[in-house]
């Protein structure tokens, strides 16, 4: 089966299930994907879901209500886990309804929200919040939210290092002469690959100077909002280049490129072939 409808099962069947601890189902039904494939792709749907619903979700009407239920749950003695509950009542991810909720209760004597700097302070430390219950409450929010919020945003940031630290021992094991996005800061360039390679090398006949690794799933969506954040940049500056996605891919996202070579991979070739070989 292709990674094209092997991606469009996997989504159909994320619709069916509710919204938090889906992975566990999800690699019952598709034992032959990777547990990190299988969260890029829930953390994409969410992400896609959120973008749509978010505003609707977090009027200052809506955001009322929750905050009723919540403080009437806090005065029943209600068993931890109201805003998780309330999170798959309404939809919002865990972490951004005790977001949502964080604001209100520091809400101005105007009616206006708190400076967001506080909020964001809060959510890093949840010991700082000024109420007991809803330091706890939002403390559970963070622990079970694996797309949003501080430590969903470590983890991520994490595994992406992860996978550089891994291709830059794999380009040194191959003998590949580069300089990784520090070295490439330090020499005043703003936007930069992951590596810039000093002597490009060929994979598949193709010569490139450049290679950025994404700890990721590449679904159509996501490759182009890369190519116009990131990769036409790139290419703009250094020519051709390789982009792996260290968890899968869609098929035919090169064609998106029209006339601007970027390969896509998700590991880094074993056919390279060194262009000062052949000099």
């Amino acid at each position: 089966m292709s990674n094209q409808n092997k991606y469009s099962r996997t989504r159909d069947s994320l619709y069916k299930l509710p919204f938090r601890n889906r992975i566990q189902s999800l690699q019952k039904l598709f034992p032959e994907l990777s547990v990190d494939t299988l969260k890029c792709v829930v953390a994409q749907e969410c992400q896609k879901r959120m973008k749509g619903s978010h505003g609707r979700l977090t009027t200052s009407e809506t955001v009322e209500v929750m905050y009723k239920k919540f403080t009437n749950s806090i005065l029943m003695n209600e068993e931890p886990g109201i805003l998780l509950r309330l999170s798959d009542e309404v939809g919002l991810t865990p972490a951004l309804l005790a977001r949502s909720i964080i604001e209100r209760h520091y809400q101005r004597d105007d009616k206006s929200k708190p400076a967001k700097l506080l909020v964001s302070t809060l959510m890093k430390n949840t010991a700082l919040i000024d109420d007991r219950d809803l330091a706890f409450e939002t403390y559970l929010c963070l622990l079970e939210d694996e797309e949003y919020g501080p430590i969903a945003e470590a983890t991520k940031q994490s595994k992406g290092y992860e996978y550089e630290m891994y291709l830059r021992m794999e380009l040194e094991n191959c003998k590949v002469s580069f300089l990784h996005e520090d070295h490439l800061r330090m020499k005043g360039y703003d936007k930069t690959p992951d590596i810039k390679l000093e002597i490009p090398v060929a994979i598949d006949g193709q010569v490139i100077n450049w290679i950025e690794s994404k700890a990721l799933f590449g679904d159509e969506e996501v490759h182009r909002g890369y190519l116009k954040d990131q990769l036409y940049s790139y290419w703009n500056r250094f020519g051709p280049g390789l982009v792996i996605y260290w968890f899968g891919y869609v098929e035919d996202l090169e064609k998106i490129h029209q006339n601007r070579i970027i390969l896509i991979r998700d590991t880094l070739p074993t056919n390279m072939v060194l262009m000062d070989q052949h000099l």
